[in-house]
Protein backbone atom coordinates (compact mmCIF):
# COMPACT_ATOMS: atom_id res chain seq x y z
CA UNK A 1 0.00 0.00 0.00
CA UNK A 2 2.85 2.33 0.84
CA UNK A 3 4.42 1.77 -2.60
CA UNK A 4 1.10 2.53 -4.25
CA UNK A 5 0.82 5.71 -2.20
CA UNK A 6 4.36 6.75 -3.14
CA UNK A 7 3.57 6.09 -6.80
CA UNK A 8 0.43 8.23 -6.62
CA UNK A 9 2.36 11.02 -4.91
CA UNK A 10 5.01 10.84 -7.65
CA UNK A 11 2.37 11.06 -10.38
CA UNK A 12 0.71 14.01 -8.63
CA UNK A 13 4.08 15.71 -8.39
CA UNK A 14 4.76 15.25 -12.10
CA UNK A 15 1.29 16.54 -12.97
CA UNK A 16 1.82 19.55 -10.71
CA UNK A 17 5.18 20.28 -12.36
CA UNK A 18 3.59 20.05 -15.81
CA UNK A 19 0.84 22.46 -14.80
CA UNK A 20 3.37 24.92 -13.38
CA UNK A 21 5.48 24.79 -16.55
CA UNK A 22 2.36 25.21 -18.67
CA UNK A 23 1.34 28.17 -16.53
CA UNK A 24 4.73 29.81 -17.09
CA UNK A 25 4.40 29.36 -20.86
CA UNK A 26 0.90 30.82 -20.83
CA UNK A 27 1.78 33.72 -18.55
CA UNK A 28 4.82 34.76 -20.56
CA UNK A 29 3.54 33.65 -23.96
CA UNK A 30 4.98 36.46 -26.06
CA UNK A 31 8.41 36.03 -24.49
CA UNK A 32 8.17 32.27 -25.03
CA UNK A 33 7.24 32.79 -28.69
CA UNK A 34 10.26 35.07 -29.12
CA UNK A 35 12.52 32.34 -27.69
CA UNK A 36 10.96 29.77 -30.03
CA UNK A 37 11.55 32.08 -33.00
CA UNK A 38 15.20 32.59 -32.00
CA UNK A 39 15.65 28.84 -31.54
CA UNK A 40 14.15 28.10 -34.97
CA UNK A 41 16.45 30.65 -36.62
CA UNK A 42 19.46 29.03 -34.91
CA UNK A 43 18.41 25.46 -35.77
CA UNK A 44 17.78 26.21 -39.44
CA UNK A 45 20.99 28.24 -39.55
CA UNK A 46 22.92 25.13 -38.49
CA UNK A 47 20.99 22.57 -40.56
CA UNK A 48 21.25 24.67 -43.75
CA UNK A 49 24.91 25.54 -43.05
CA UNK A 50 24.19 29.23 -42.81
CA UNK A 51 22.18 29.43 -46.01
CA UNK A 52 19.04 30.50 -44.16
CA UNK A 53 20.99 33.38 -42.59
CA UNK A 54 22.19 34.72 -45.94
CA UNK A 55 21.12 38.32 -46.47
CA UNK A 56 19.30 37.53 -49.71
CA UNK A 57 17.41 34.69 -48.07
CA UNK A 58 16.47 36.82 -45.06
CA UNK A 59 15.10 39.47 -47.43
CA UNK A 60 13.12 36.74 -49.22
CA UNK A 61 11.67 35.47 -45.92
CA UNK A 62 10.62 39.00 -45.00
CA UNK A 63 9.06 39.52 -48.43
CA UNK A 64 7.07 36.28 -48.20
CA UNK A 65 6.09 37.02 -44.59
CA UNK A 66 4.91 40.51 -45.54
CA UNK A 67 1.99 39.22 -47.60
CA UNK A 68 0.99 36.68 -44.97
CA UNK A 69 1.51 39.34 -42.32
CA UNK A 70 -0.88 41.86 -43.84
CA UNK A 71 -3.55 39.15 -44.13
CA UNK A 72 -2.89 37.99 -40.56
CA UNK A 73 -3.43 41.50 -39.21
CA UNK A 74 -6.90 41.57 -40.75
CA UNK A 75 -7.58 38.04 -39.55
CA UNK A 76 -6.56 39.08 -36.02
CA UNK A 77 -9.35 41.64 -35.78
CA UNK A 78 -11.91 39.02 -36.84
CA UNK A 79 -10.70 36.24 -34.53
CA UNK A 80 -10.52 38.61 -31.55
CA UNK A 81 -14.31 39.01 -31.90
CA UNK A 82 -14.67 35.19 -31.84
CA UNK A 83 -15.21 35.12 -35.60
CA UNK A 84 -13.19 33.66 -38.46
CA UNK A 85 -12.58 34.69 -42.06
CA UNK A 86 -12.06 31.81 -44.47
CA UNK A 87 -12.80 34.10 -47.39
CA UNK A 88 -9.71 36.31 -47.12
CA UNK A 89 -7.87 34.16 -49.69
CA UNK A 90 -10.84 34.36 -52.05
CA UNK A 91 -11.08 38.13 -51.57
CA UNK A 92 -7.37 38.49 -52.33
CA UNK A 93 -7.72 36.27 -55.42
CA UNK A 94 -10.75 38.17 -56.73
CA UNK A 95 -9.05 41.52 -56.09
CA UNK A 96 -5.91 40.33 -57.91
CA UNK A 97 -7.81 39.06 -60.94
CA UNK A 98 -10.04 42.14 -61.07
CA UNK A 99 -7.05 44.47 -60.77
CA UNK A 100 -5.13 42.56 -63.41
CA UNK A 101 -8.13 42.59 -65.75
CA UNK A 102 -8.50 46.36 -65.29
CA UNK A 103 -4.82 47.13 -65.90
CA UNK A 104 -3.98 44.78 -68.75
CA UNK A 105 -3.78 45.66 -72.42
CA UNK A 106 -4.67 42.08 -73.37
CA UNK A 107 -7.85 41.88 -75.49
CA UNK A 108 -10.97 40.42 -73.92
CA UNK A 109 -10.47 41.93 -70.46
CA UNK A 110 -11.74 45.09 -68.77
CA UNK A 111 -8.67 47.32 -69.22
CA UNK A 112 -6.60 49.14 -69.70
CA UNK A 113 -7.22 51.87 -67.14
CA UNK A 114 -4.52 53.80 -65.23
CA UNK A 115 -2.72 51.88 -62.50
CA UNK A 116 -3.65 54.11 -59.54
CA UNK A 117 -7.44 54.02 -60.13
CA UNK A 118 -7.19 50.25 -60.65
CA UNK A 119 -5.41 49.82 -57.31
CA UNK A 120 -8.05 51.96 -55.58
CA UNK A 121 -10.78 49.80 -57.11
CA UNK A 122 -9.00 46.68 -55.81
CA UNK A 123 -8.95 48.08 -52.28
CA UNK A 124 -12.59 49.14 -52.46
CA UNK A 125 -13.53 45.71 -53.81
CA UNK A 126 -11.75 43.97 -50.93
CA UNK A 127 -13.40 46.19 -48.33
CA UNK A 128 -16.78 45.78 -50.06
CA UNK A 129 -16.60 41.99 -50.09
CA UNK A 130 -15.58 42.09 -46.44
CA UNK A 131 -18.61 44.32 -45.78
CA UNK A 132 -20.89 41.65 -47.26
CA UNK A 133 -19.41 39.12 -44.84
CA UNK A 134 -19.87 41.60 -42.02
CA UNK A 135 -23.52 42.23 -42.84
CA UNK A 136 -24.33 38.53 -43.04
CA UNK A 137 -22.60 37.82 -39.73
CA UNK A 138 -23.68 40.89 -37.77
CA UNK A 139 -27.19 41.53 -39.08
CA UNK A 140 -28.46 38.12 -40.18
CA UNK A 141 -26.59 36.36 -37.36
CA UNK A 142 -25.21 33.70 -39.68
CA UNK A 143 -22.30 31.52 -38.55
CA UNK A 144 -18.99 33.18 -39.60
CA UNK A 145 -17.44 29.85 -40.61
CA UNK A 146 -20.26 29.08 -43.05
CA UNK A 147 -20.60 32.64 -44.39
CA UNK A 148 -16.91 33.06 -45.16
CA UNK A 149 -16.54 29.53 -46.51
CA UNK A 150 -19.41 30.17 -48.93
CA UNK A 151 -17.89 33.52 -49.91
CA UNK A 152 -14.53 31.84 -50.52
CA UNK A 153 -16.13 29.28 -52.86
CA UNK A 154 -18.09 31.93 -54.77
CA UNK A 155 -15.08 34.17 -55.23
CA UNK A 156 -12.91 31.32 -56.47
CA UNK A 157 -15.51 30.52 -59.14
CA UNK A 158 -15.99 34.17 -60.07
CA UNK A 159 -12.22 34.69 -60.30
CA UNK A 160 -11.89 31.79 -62.72
CA UNK A 161 -14.69 33.18 -64.88
CA UNK A 162 -12.98 36.56 -64.97
CA UNK A 163 -9.74 35.01 -66.28
CA UNK A 164 -11.48 33.48 -69.29
CA UNK A 165 -11.07 36.55 -71.48
CA UNK A 166 -11.76 35.61 -75.07
CA UNK A 167 -10.83 31.98 -74.48
CA UNK A 168 -12.82 29.12 -72.96
CA UNK A 169 -10.10 28.28 -70.44
CA UNK A 170 -8.61 30.34 -67.67
CA UNK A 171 -5.47 32.20 -68.69
CA UNK A 172 -2.76 34.29 -67.13
CA UNK A 173 -3.48 38.01 -67.30
CA UNK A 174 -0.26 39.73 -68.32
CA UNK A 175 0.86 43.00 -69.96
CA UNK A 176 0.38 44.93 -66.73
CA UNK A 177 1.83 48.47 -66.43
CA UNK A 178 5.56 48.43 -65.74
CA UNK A 179 5.15 50.90 -62.87
CA UNK A 180 3.33 48.24 -60.87
CA UNK A 181 6.62 46.39 -60.34
CA UNK A 182 7.81 49.22 -58.09
CA UNK A 183 5.66 47.97 -55.19
CA UNK A 184 7.28 44.55 -54.84
CA UNK A 185 10.64 44.90 -56.55
CA UNK A 186 12.02 48.18 -55.24
CA UNK A 187 13.87 48.42 -51.95
CA UNK A 188 14.68 51.14 -49.44
CA UNK A 189 17.97 50.60 -47.64
CA UNK A 190 17.99 47.04 -48.96
CA UNK A 191 14.56 46.32 -47.47
CA UNK A 192 11.75 45.42 -49.92
CA UNK A 193 8.84 47.88 -50.05
CA UNK A 194 6.28 45.18 -49.05
CA UNK A 195 8.12 44.80 -45.74
CA UNK A 196 7.41 48.46 -45.00
CA UNK A 197 3.76 47.86 -45.89
CA UNK A 198 3.76 44.91 -43.48
CA UNK A 199 5.36 46.97 -40.70
CA UNK A 200 2.81 49.73 -41.30
CA UNK A 201 -0.02 47.18 -41.00
CA UNK A 202 1.41 45.90 -37.71
CA UNK A 203 1.84 49.42 -36.30
CA UNK A 204 -1.65 50.52 -37.35
CA UNK A 205 -3.13 47.27 -36.06
CA UNK A 206 -1.35 47.63 -32.72
CA UNK A 207 -2.43 51.24 -32.32
CA UNK A 208 -6.04 50.48 -33.29
CA UNK A 209 -6.34 47.53 -30.92
CA UNK A 210 -4.52 48.96 -27.92
CA UNK A 211 -4.99 52.72 -28.10
CA UNK A 212 -8.47 53.34 -29.53
CA UNK A 213 -12.01 52.82 -28.31
CA UNK A 214 -12.68 50.60 -31.33
CA UNK A 215 -9.89 48.26 -30.24
CA UNK A 216 -11.36 48.04 -26.76
CA UNK A 217 -14.75 47.13 -28.24
CA UNK A 218 -13.12 44.39 -30.34
CA UNK A 219 -11.70 42.77 -27.21
CA UNK A 220 -14.94 43.30 -25.30
CA UNK A 221 -17.12 41.69 -27.99
CA UNK A 222 -14.80 38.68 -28.19
CA UNK A 223 -14.49 38.44 -24.42
CA UNK A 224 -18.21 38.37 -23.62
CA UNK A 225 -20.80 39.48 -26.15
CA UNK A 226 -23.65 39.82 -23.65
CA UNK A 227 -21.60 41.90 -21.22
CA UNK A 228 -20.38 44.08 -24.08
CA UNK A 229 -23.97 44.68 -25.23
CA UNK A 230 -25.14 45.47 -21.72
CA UNK A 231 -22.26 47.95 -21.43
CA UNK A 232 -23.62 49.88 -24.40
CA UNK A 233 -21.13 48.61 -26.98
CA UNK A 234 -22.47 48.40 -30.54
CA UNK A 235 -21.72 44.71 -31.00
CA UNK A 236 -23.15 44.41 -34.51
CA UNK A 237 -21.22 47.44 -35.73
CA UNK A 238 -17.97 46.08 -34.33
CA UNK A 239 -18.49 42.71 -35.96
CA UNK A 240 -19.28 44.40 -39.27
CA UNK A 241 -16.14 46.54 -39.33
CA UNK A 242 -13.68 43.76 -38.47
CA UNK A 243 -14.71 41.93 -41.64
CA UNK A 244 -14.31 45.12 -43.66
CA UNK A 245 -10.78 45.44 -42.27
CA UNK A 246 -10.02 41.82 -43.12
CA UNK A 247 -11.31 42.24 -46.68
CA UNK A 248 -9.26 45.39 -47.16
CA UNK A 249 -6.12 43.56 -45.96
CA UNK A 250 -6.85 40.79 -48.46
CA UNK A 251 -6.91 43.36 -51.26
CA UNK A 252 -3.57 44.81 -50.12
CA UNK A 253 -2.08 41.30 -50.31
CA UNK A 254 -3.42 41.04 -53.87
CA UNK A 255 -1.72 44.30 -54.85
CA UNK A 256 1.62 43.09 -53.49
CA UNK A 257 1.31 39.69 -55.15
CA UNK A 258 0.44 40.85 -58.69
CA UNK A 259 3.21 43.43 -58.39
CA UNK A 260 5.59 40.65 -57.44
CA UNK A 261 4.77 38.31 -60.35
CA UNK A 262 3.50 41.02 -62.75
CA UNK A 263 0.54 38.88 -63.71
CA UNK A 264 -2.79 37.66 -62.38
CA UNK A 265 -4.37 34.25 -62.72
CA UNK A 266 -6.64 31.79 -60.98
CA UNK A 267 -3.64 30.36 -59.12
CA UNK A 268 -1.88 33.61 -58.25
CA UNK A 269 -2.96 33.34 -54.58
CA UNK A 270 -3.63 30.11 -52.68
CA UNK A 271 -3.68 28.96 -49.06
CA UNK A 272 -3.81 32.48 -47.66
CA UNK A 273 -6.88 31.85 -45.52
CA UNK A 274 -5.42 28.87 -43.66
CA UNK A 275 -1.93 30.32 -43.32
CA UNK A 276 -3.28 33.59 -41.92
CA UNK A 277 -5.38 31.73 -39.35
CA UNK A 278 -2.36 29.58 -38.46
CA UNK A 279 -0.14 32.64 -37.95
CA UNK A 280 -2.73 34.28 -35.70
CA UNK A 281 -3.24 31.13 -33.60
CA UNK A 282 0.50 30.49 -33.32
CA UNK A 283 0.83 34.10 -32.21
CA UNK A 284 -1.39 33.42 -29.19
CA UNK A 285 -4.76 34.86 -30.23
CA UNK A 286 -7.56 32.77 -28.75
CA UNK A 287 -9.95 31.20 -31.23
CA UNK A 288 -12.82 31.95 -28.85
CA UNK A 289 -12.00 35.65 -28.94
CA UNK A 290 -11.06 38.36 -26.50
CA UNK A 291 -7.43 37.35 -25.89
CA UNK A 292 -4.25 37.95 -27.83
CA UNK A 293 -1.79 40.62 -28.91
CA UNK A 294 -0.72 41.96 -32.29
CA UNK A 295 2.90 41.61 -31.09
CA UNK A 296 2.33 37.89 -30.57
CA UNK A 297 0.81 37.71 -34.06
CA UNK A 298 3.92 39.39 -35.49
CA UNK A 299 6.10 36.72 -33.91
CA UNK A 300 3.69 34.01 -35.09
CA UNK A 301 3.99 35.31 -38.67
CA UNK A 302 7.78 35.23 -38.48
CA UNK A 303 7.75 31.74 -36.94
CA UNK A 304 5.63 30.42 -39.80
CA UNK A 305 7.80 32.24 -42.35
CA UNK A 306 11.03 30.84 -40.90
CA UNK A 307 9.58 27.31 -40.76
CA UNK A 308 8.37 27.45 -44.37
CA UNK A 309 11.65 28.84 -45.64
CA UNK A 310 13.79 26.47 -43.57
CA UNK A 311 11.92 23.39 -44.74
CA UNK A 312 12.22 24.53 -48.36
CA UNK A 313 15.97 24.98 -47.99
CA UNK A 314 16.23 21.53 -46.41
CA UNK A 315 14.40 20.05 -49.38
CA UNK A 316 11.43 18.66 -47.44
CA UNK A 317 8.54 17.74 -49.69
CA UNK A 318 5.19 19.52 -49.44
CA UNK A 319 3.55 16.69 -47.52
CA UNK A 320 6.18 16.66 -44.78
CA UNK A 321 5.95 20.44 -44.57
CA UNK A 322 2.21 20.10 -44.00
CA UNK A 323 2.85 17.60 -41.20
CA UNK A 324 5.30 19.94 -39.46
CA UNK A 325 2.99 22.96 -39.78
CA UNK A 326 0.10 20.86 -38.50
CA UNK A 327 2.08 19.91 -35.40
CA UNK A 328 2.98 23.57 -34.78
CA UNK A 329 -0.64 24.67 -35.12
CA UNK A 330 -1.88 21.86 -32.87
CA UNK A 331 0.64 22.86 -30.22
CA UNK A 332 -0.53 26.48 -30.40
CA UNK A 333 -4.17 25.45 -30.08
CA UNK A 334 -3.30 23.25 -27.10
CA UNK A 335 -1.64 26.20 -25.36
CA UNK A 336 -4.76 28.24 -26.08
CA UNK A 337 -6.89 25.51 -24.48
CA UNK A 338 -4.67 25.52 -21.37
CA UNK A 339 -4.98 29.28 -21.12
CA UNK A 340 -8.77 29.16 -21.43
CA UNK A 341 -8.92 26.39 -18.84
CA UNK A 342 -6.98 28.53 -16.39
CA UNK A 343 -9.00 31.61 -17.23
CA UNK A 344 -12.33 29.88 -16.93
CA UNK A 345 -13.31 30.68 -20.48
Amino acid sequence: MRRIGDKLDSERSRASTFRKNAAIIVKHETFTLAIILAALIAVFGVTTRGLSLDRTNVANVLLQSSMLGVAAVGQTFVILTAGIDLSIGGIALMSAVMGGSLMTTMPGFLGPIPMVPAILIMMLLGAGLGAINGLLVSRLKLVPLIVTLAMWEMLRGASYQLTLGLEDVGQIIQQLPSGLAFIAHETAGGVPIPVFIFVAAIVIGYFALHHTSFGRTVYAVGGNTVTAWLSGIRVNSTRFWVYVISGFCGAVVAIIQISRVMSASYGVISGLELDSIAAVVIGGVSLVGGQGSIIGVLIGILILGVINNGMNLMGLNTFMQNVVKGVVILTAVSIDAIRRGRGGK
